[in-house]
């Protein structure tokens, strides 16, 4: 049996409310607002299983109503728990993420990360790490640990820094971490958003230029909403469009395509001990356009609701 994606990071449930033609209340539920699971690292966690890699996560969440509803989201779509991350003295976070007109969120967070002990299993071919979990301490401190000791481990290592200015408003220093973490990865996705609060006035392929300076990093993806996203390695850029959608909402599109990034890279044996070598332009190109429309498919739903390896298949052949 293939060992499974690791994944680290919070799991929540999004409080949604609003969107495209329903004013300020939405269209779901009481005062137009819908609790569904969610969390970045959540999300990717699903969106890898939902493709059909084995993926397990490691996370923390309680056995409140909200924690009884992340548990049977996860577990339906096959993503493994690591122990420890359902813990009946933890209360499950919430994120509220109000849509405006044209669908795009915008979240307020309550909640605490304090994960279980972080292990490599034999095999794992990639780790994921991502969004409030690398910056919202204690959780934090132990991400940069761990990442750090995987330097001579047979690992690929991504990350989804996925910047959420209400939690960290100062982007000088949330830089300064973003940079210390993606020196530890050998791919970072960022969006055209992060850029623009992590770095402003930088373009993206400088952004991109200057992670790819560390060592370990061999390959920057930037996602730009509705133009699709560029790919930069150590020796190619290529650039991918969106395809024509009708917008739903934009919520865990980035997580979508994060997923779909992963699970493309590892169709072509290029996770684990071989870390992106061998990427080449065509590749690169590949799986940036089957991320774009992965991610396209889930603005056309509500919520964060990643498609399948079928679904994509069928969509877009």
């Amino acid at each position: 049996m293939t060992a499974p994606v690791l994944v680290v990071g919070e799991a929540l449930v999004d409080i949604v409310s609003g969107g495209p033609g329903n004013g300020s209340n939405g269209r779901n539920g009481k005062n137009g607002s819908k609790a569904t699971p969610g969390g970045s690292p959540a999300n990717v966690a699903v969106g890898l299983a939902r493709l059909g890699l084995p993926t397990e996560l490691v996370t923390r969440f309680g056995t409140d109503k909200y924690g009884d509803q992340l548990g049977a989201h996860l577990f339906g779509n096959g993503v493994q728990l690591a122990p420890g991350s359902v813990d009946p003295n933890f209360r499950t976070s919430t994120a509220t993420a109000k849509l405006d007109a044209a669908g795009v969120a915008a979240y307020e967070f309550d909640i605490t990360w304090d994960p279980p002990a972080l292990s490599l299993s034999r095999g794992c071919p990639a780790v994921h790490t991502g969004s409030i979990a690398t910056v919202l301490e204690p959780g934090a401190a132990e991400i940069r640990r761990f990442l750090a000791s995987l330097e001579s481990e047979p690992v690929t290592v991504t990350l989804d820094p996925n910047a959420r200015p209400t939690i960290t408003p100062d982007p000088v220093s949330t830089w300064a971490a973003v940079r210390e973490l993606a020196a530890n990865a050998d791919l970072v996705k960022l969006s055209d958003e992060d850029c623009e609060f992590l770095q402003p006035g930088l373009s993206p392929d400088e952004i991109a230029a200057e992670l790819l300076t560390a060592d370990r990093t061999n390959c920057v993806v930037i996602t730009r909403g509705g133009e699709g996203a560029i790919g930069v390695s150590r020796t190619a850029r290529v650039e991918v469009a969106a395809p024509a959608i009708d917008v739903v909402d934009t919520v865990g599109a980035g997580d979508s395509f994060m997923s779909a990034l992963i699970a493309g890279l590892q169709s072509r044996g290029l996770l684990g001990d071989v870390r992106l070598k061998g990427l080449t332009e065509q590749s690169l190109h590949d799986v940036v356009d089957y991320a774009v429309k992965a991610a396209a498919i889930t603005c056309t739903r509500h919520g964060a609701d990643p498609p399948t390896a079928a679904e994509h298949q069928a969509t877009w052949g």
